[in-house]
């Protein structure tokens, strides 16, 4: 009954998917509009997230009663499973992946349906000129129906090779569980589902491009709308790319949080060149620039969220995230080639409305560092993926099985990195088009100057590797760029409304979000930055075999093993060892790390056990134990230096992203408020005229100089159609 349902689920949402797609491109490519049409896209959008959540519903039933006549079910679920990570399964294999994803689509597909209902609206009752009908009116069906062909792509699958709704029978009595390491931490209920919705949101910033290809319409207005779709994706990625990184540092017990694995590269491509895109559209937005620059980009990061499923669920690498099990690997490399095709075609037919009107008129600019921004990630991004293909490539070729290691991801981060945060403090302190002499000098002044003394006290300090001191000295650089740009804003903002220091804070959040939001995001990153520079460079490890009653030193701290237990679990067999931990000779608890032994004879996994603070972590793996008296246990100790502030620096990220995204009221007529502010804020430094938040320039050019995020108003004459 059960698979029965779930099924039918699947065909209603890709009959939605194909009304989507033939009536949202028949009523956009009409000139002279469809409303009949276009209400039916609409709705049908509805329908197939309608169906989806139904399928969804369907398998967390059938997975929650242990149904083992469903094929997923008999695969991935088992009785001793404890019941959380019996509903998290959904994702733990193959064809439920597909599952969870194709409703993440459906679901963006009615939320770009329902935040579009005017234009909907507008379609209907719009008057068709001799010119035919608005291209910026035409897009949002097309929109729909680019989305809709994802989605016939996706229900395809489910309702062909990934049906996860198979009959079994007769019905087995119980299942082999998930993976166990996919049963292993809490994390796999987060940072699965953060990666997906980030991975599928790229689909609706790929759909603007393609309509925008189609319809002709390629100027700066629809940029606003795809960036904040593109900076939620984004947001969404980011938070899964850093909780990918937690969940492997709890889990996996090799003591970090990347490891340049061919999977976590799959997610971090899509993340460059989407941050790239969101740089490059503000140059386009303000200065016409970029166009051709910008479509490739979209298309691309959609490409790249393309190629990253392909290899987690193609099984054409060995990886702890790889499903190794998929046969869906040929279809997945054929719809990306037809897509990619497709767009190349489309772009070369609209070459001729590429051509940007505006130029570079100095390299001392804000446009010359965006696109210097842009020309680092995309090499980044062209390094990440040779080195992640390359291996597949030889063994395709020549049946040879070779691997990339860290040290050649290491040796391109490093310096790309280190330029790109050099940029992030640059950019929102040089102007559009040219600066002068004397403006460089009173911008940068402080910035560098707080670089010259963090580095200088860093050397005195005693540190003197080369990547660490440049990474603390640029990031005095930048984060004075950053309070300096708050600093301006609240100053300005009492001026004019005699408001406290938070109140005009939140003002600055609230009036101009996606700006300020951006700076929040900029010192996330500069956090994130200095955890990994500072936690790898200074991480200390040992390993002994201790009996009870004996202790280990590392750093300013010490372990004292006191016993071997082992326990029966539902699912497993626990054997733990208890450490009293000791900082500065002072008791700080005790730790127990484990391993978990799983049934059918899996290797047992090692649970670390983690003490963190803000300055460091106390990291226990257990790696042996005395099998038959449990007098001895060997252990690995690691001391990482703040950690911690990696996964606080990905808050302060997320955090940043939401309030760049948050929406504002429209419709916001100037008032003479805003000029007297303008004034002011030029009355506080010459500086904050161009650079305070309400001020006359910030409010009409409205950027955000910030990595992942773009906002603003269009240039004048470049608003949106109503």
């Amino acid at each position: 009954m059960l698979s029965t349902l779930g099924y039918a689920s699947v065909i209603a949402a890709l009959l939605g998917a194909a009304i989507m797609t033939l009536v949202g491109f028949r009523a956009g490519l009409s000139r002279s509009g469809n409303a009949v049409g276009v209400a039916l896209a609409r709705r049908a959008s509805y329908f197939a997230f309608f169906g989806m959540t139904a399928g969804m519903a369907v398998m967390e039933v059938a997975l929650l009663t242990h149904d083992f006549s469903v094929e997923y079910v008999s695969r991935v679920g088992s009785l001793e499973t404890p019941t959380y990570y019996t509903a998290i399964s959904l994702w733990s294999s193959l064809d439920g992946s597909i599952l969870f994803w194709g409703w993440i689509l459906a679901g963006y597909a009615a939320l770009f349906a329902f935040t579009r209902r005017r234009e909907w609206s507008s379609f209907a009752g719009t008057p068709v000129t001799d010119r035919g009908l608005a291209p910026t009116l035409r897009m949002t069906p097309l929109i729909t129906a680019v989305i809709g062909v994802v989605g016939l792509f996706f229900f395809g699958l489910l309702a062909g090779p990934a049906n996860p709704f198979g009959l079994v029978s007769p019905a087995p009595a119980n299942g082999p569980g998930p993976n166990p390491l996919l049963q292993n931490h809490p994390l796999m209920g987060l940072h699965p589902p953060m990666l997906y919705f980030g991975f599928v949101g790229m689909t609706v910033p790929f759909a603007f491009a393609i309509a925008g290809l189609l319809v002709g319409n390629l100027e700066a207005r629809w940029l606003r709308d795809a960036r904040r779709w593109t900076i939620a994706a984004w947001a969404f990625l980011s938070m899964g790319i850093v909780g990918g990184g937690w969940w492997s540092y709890d889990v996996l017990g090799w003591g970090g949080a990347w490891a340049w694995d061919p999977v976590e590269n799959a997610s971090f491509l899509p993340w460059l060149t989407a941050t790239a895109f969101l740089h490059s559209a503000m140059v386009q937005e303000r200065r016409g620039m970029l166009k051709t620059w910008n479509l490739t980009l979209m298309i691309g990061t959609f490409l790249l969220t393309m190629l990253g499923t392909l290899l987690t669920r193609s099984g054409i690498i060995d990886s702890v995230h790889a499903f190794t099990e998929g046969v869906i690997g040929p279809l997945f490399l054929a719809f990306i080639g037809v897509v990619a095709v497709a767009s190349l075609v489309l772009i070369s037919w609209r070459a001729d409305r590429l051509h940007a009107p505006g130029q570079i008129e100095s390299p001392v600019s804000r446009e010359s560092a965006f696109i210097l921004n842009n020309l680092l990630f995309v090499g980044f991004t062209f390094t990440v993926l040779l080195g992640t293909m390359f291996p597949l490539v030889i063994e395709a070729i020549r049946g040879q099985r070779i691997s990339v290691g860290a040290p050649y991801f290491d040796m391109v981060a490093s310096p790309i990195g280190l330029a790109l945060l050099f940029l992030m403090g640059v950019g929102p302190i040089l102007p559009w088009r040219r600066a002068t002499g004397e403006k460089l000098k009173r911008s940068f002044r402080w910035p560098i100057a707080s670089g010259i003394v963090v580095t200088a006290t860093a050397l005195a300090l005693g540190m003197r590797q080369l990547y660490p001191l440049l990474t603390l000295g640029l990031a005095g650089f930048v984060l004075t760029t950053i309070v300096e740009e708050f600093v301006t804003g609240v100053r300005a903002r009492r001026r004019i409304s005699g408001r406290s220091v938070p109140g005009a804070l939140l003002d600055l959040f609230v009036r101009n979000g996606r700006r300020y939001g951006g700076y929040v995001v900029h010192t996330g990153i500069v956090v994130v930055a200095l955890a990994i520079s500072v936690s790898w460079t200074w991480k200390s490890e040992r390993e002994e075999t201790l009996r009870a009653g004996e202790r280990m030193a590392i750093e300013d701290y010490e372990i004292e093993f006191v016993e071997l237990w082992g326990r029966d679990e539902p699912q497993r067999f626990v054997v733990g060892a208890t450490f009293n931990a000791y900082r500065d000779g002072h008791p700080i608890g005790q730790q127990s790390p484990r391993m978990n032994i799983y049934s059918g004879g899996q290797q047992p996994i090692a649970t670390p056990a983690v003490r963190s603070s803000l300055t460091s972590d106390l990291y226990l793996t257990l790696m042996a134990f005395d099998n038959e008296g449990g007098r001895h246990a060997t252990v690995r100790a690691i001391v990482n230096p703040a950690i911690a502030w990696l996964w606080i620096g990905g808050m302060i990220v997320g955090i940043g992203a939401l309030i760049a995204i948050w929406p504002r009221r429209s419709g916001r007529v100037r008032t003479a408020g805003d000029d007297l502010l303008a004034s002011t804020a030029s009355a506080v430094s010459t500086e904050a005229s161009q650079r305070a938040d309400g001020a006359a320039e910030a409010e009409r050019e409205g950027e955000l100089a910030v990595v992942g995020s773009g906002g603003g108003d269009p240039p004048t004459g470049e608003r949106l159609a109503p």
